[in-house]
């Protein structure tokens, strides 16, 4: 009796456990009309940022917002829409948010510029440093 209790016992920290390693994904049964078209489909679909989650691209996520997106995607593609007309698409409805790649413009130039920013300044403090030990010296 007291190995069925404890079997009783064990039994849903093994199902706790094991309960992590079962994944469950949204299968996209899209049909494209060739291969190249399902490859720059897919290709764009990752270039794309999901506007729900963060830090996935809609490829990747596995929201239904991102779902709908990527079925979006896929029919255009099919509909013979470039990538660029697509992308524009997608940044219209979402912002520069949903793009991976954003442009430089007005509303983007403290982004593409912030690194270069820092890199000066780095070097700025490490050329000052040095120097400032050589006049000690």
């Amino acid at each position: 009796m007291k190995f069925l209790q404890k079997i009783i016992l064990f039994l849903p920290l093994v199902f706790a456990i094991f309960s992590n390693m079962a994944k469950a994904e949204m299968v996209d049964t899209f049909q494209f009309h060739n291969d190249a078209d399902r490859i720059r489909a897919m290709s764009l679909a990752k270039s794309l940022r999901c506007p729900q989650c963060q830090n996935q691209n809609l490829l990747e996520s596995n929201a239904t917002t991102a779902y709908k997106l990527r079925i979006e995607v896929y029919e255009m593609v099919n509909e013979g829409k470039s990538d660029q007309e697509i992308v524009e698409i997608m940044t219209q409805r979402f912002g520069n948010f949903v793009n991976y790649k954003p442009p430089v413009n007005e509303q983007t130039w403290l982004l593409w510029g912030m690194p270069v920013g820092l890199l000066l300044l780095v070097l700025s403090a490490i050329v000052w440093r040095t120097s400032s030990k050589r006049a000690g010296k």
